[in-house]
């Protein structure tokens, strides 16, 4: 006799994404199934109403989605889980709508958080504010002249500082990366600056878990139900391994290791792919670049707005790099050679596009090894053949799109020609680029990026509603190895399942107003909108 059912979906529209043919930027709405059932957290049947129910049993949970999608679980490639509960437990700037709107956020907050040393706020997005300029040491210190304030940009490779910031870690900042006017910093840094900001705001192992824990809530109520993280010098892995222990993950989770941690990591034995169910090592995390936003992206050619006078000697006008070509090759090299690790490598502009596919070609093995591009934002043709060639992965961020319209910050940097070529995904996957969705938390939330993708600005970067879920679903799987468990409603894949309260087909237009009902990992209801199960 079968043995029961832990859990059915019934009267749902199952979408498995399991036969969407993950180069077609086309690819049109599957046929949905009507039914799926769960048992000790795999897939055991997906198929009709009248099939599934006779999996179930006196014990077994219904839920009826009363017509609702049902999806896999959303995995974000390219997550920071940390910063994104800085953004919930601190000031969250990013529906700041003015310069005055960020400050007065900061000041309400002053009021709030007054047992607090350090005043942050985080997401800043000075690009689309009618004053188009960075807060400043002037603007914050109107917020306090007595606590350190920082402001962080949504970029995260530009912060802004109040004067008693600017004083505390004055020293620990290179020169070059602290803009200056007349002399005397602004309290704008940029790049490796922006990094001793980070080690002195570091939260020890217990705000670090309540920091995860919160942003993982969030995840879980936005349909992700597996995140590729990026970590550096954070109690983060810790905590997932306790939550673990604790029989308490509510997502799953690969870690992307920046490359300072490589020789702890190569003298511990982990590897890419090992580690448990929930918890697994991914690859190594390196940079090139900066951002647009903080013109630190490395260009062939000079941006277009390039300010006067701006962050001296930072660079010629074309941008900077962060780990230099030489340096990138290194760590390519050790990485691949003492370790056989994946390799996830930060390249934004189009010459550090450039210099970061030819550190993975030099590699061995790179046609089985999936290194990742991580935004890969300003490409040429020759960039897609070569990386199509090597299989190396585009690893995306459609929420960037928000600044790809026209007369947006791209056109502003860019100019136009150049605006066209960011963020070219229908020409990704028509090259044969293995495609791999996630957010960077800008912000976190799968359905704004799918929006994004499916109602772009310029048809090189538009997908389908199809192709847009499945970069989000089973392309970020095989970006993290995952395939074979992971991405797809299929029997003897986890029960990593979202359930939308609409339709993205039916509304392409308004995908971003869609919410998540339900989220299930391993079977288990991590987050729940109303649907009842019986």
């Amino acid at each position: 006799m079968t043995e029961a059912a832990d859990t059915v979906l019934v009267d749902a529209r199952v979408y498995s994404l399991a036969d969407v043919d993950g180069t077609d930027p086309d690819a049109p709405e599957p046929d949905p199934a009507e039914a799926l059932a769960i048992r000790d957290g795999e897939i055991v049947r997906v198929g009709s109403e009248y099939e599934v129910r006779f999996l179930e049993g006196v014990e077994t949970d219904v839920i009826d989605c009363e017509g609702r999608p049902v999806l896999p679980g959303f995995i974000d490639a390219h997550t920071h889980v940390e910063n994104m509960g800085q953004y919930l437990v601190h000031v969250d700037l990013s529906a700041a709508e003015t310069l005055e709107g960020a400050l007065d956020a900061l000041a309400t907050h002053a009021d709030d958080a007054s047992d607090r040393e350090w005043l942050l706020g985080f997401g800043y997005d000075e690009s689309a504010w009618p004053e188009n300029r960075y807060l400043t040491a002037a603007d914050l210190d109107a917020v306090s002249e007595d606590r350190p304030v920082v402001a962080m940009r949504v970029d995260m490779h530009t912060a802004s500082l109040n004067s008693v910031t600017l004083e505390r870690l004055a020293g620990s900042m290179p020169d070059a990366d602290v803009e200056t006017e007349g002399g005397e910093p602004t309290g704008v840094v940029v790049e490796e600056a922006t990094e001793a900001v980070w080690e002195a705001i570091e939260p020890d192992y217990a705000e670090t878990r309540d920091l995860v824990t919160a942003a993982l809530d969030h995840a879980n109520a936005l349909g992700v139900t597996g995140v590729h993280d990026k970590v550096r010098q954070s109690h983060a892995p810790r905590v997932y391994r306790d939550l673990e222990a604790a029989d308490a993950p509510t997502c799953r989770v690969r870690l992307d290791y920046w490359s300072d941690h490589l020789e702890s990591l190569l003298d511990a034995g982990l590897a890419t792919n090992g580690g448990s169910e929930f918890v697994q090592v991914g690859g190594i995390k390196s940079f090139t670049d900066g951002s647009f936003g903080g013109r630190t992206a490395k260009l062939f050619e000079p941006y277009l707005d390039r300010p006067e006078g701006g962050t001296e000697g930072a660079n010629d006008g074309r941008g900077q790099w962060v780990v230099d070509p030489d340096e990138l090759e290194a760590i390519a090299t050790k990485a691949t050679a003492e370790g056989d690790y994946q390799l996830t490598v930060h390249a934004i502009g189009d010459e550090a596009v450039e210099e970061t596919i030819s550190a993975f070609e030099a590699t061995p093995n790179v046609e089985s090894a999936r290194h990742r591009v991580e935004h890969v934002e300003l490409t040429t043709d020759d960039h897609l053949e070569r990386m199509a060639d090597a299989g190396i992965v585009a690893s995306v961020q459609p929420n960037f799109l928000q600044w790809a319209d026209e007369g947006g910050m791209y056109d502003r940097r860019l100019g136009e020609e150049r605006r066209r070529r960011t963020d070219r995904y229908r020409s990704m996957l028509e090259a044969g680029v293995p495609l791999a969705f996630g957010s960077d938390c800008m912000p976190l939330d799968p359905l704004l990026g799918v929006h994004h993708a499916v109602n772009a600005p310029v048809e090189a970067q538009r997908l389908s509603v199809t192709a847009a879920l499945r970069a989000y679903t089973a392309g970020a799987a095989y970006a993290g190895f995952d395939e074979d468990r992971l991405g797809t409603l299929e029997v003897g894949k986890k029960a990593d399942i979202t359930v939308l309260e609409a339709s993205p087909w039916d509304q392409p237009e308004k995908i971003d107003e869609i919410d998540v009902a339900t989220t299930l990992v391993d079977g288990a209801v991590v987050h729940d909108a109303g649907l009842e199960s019986n």
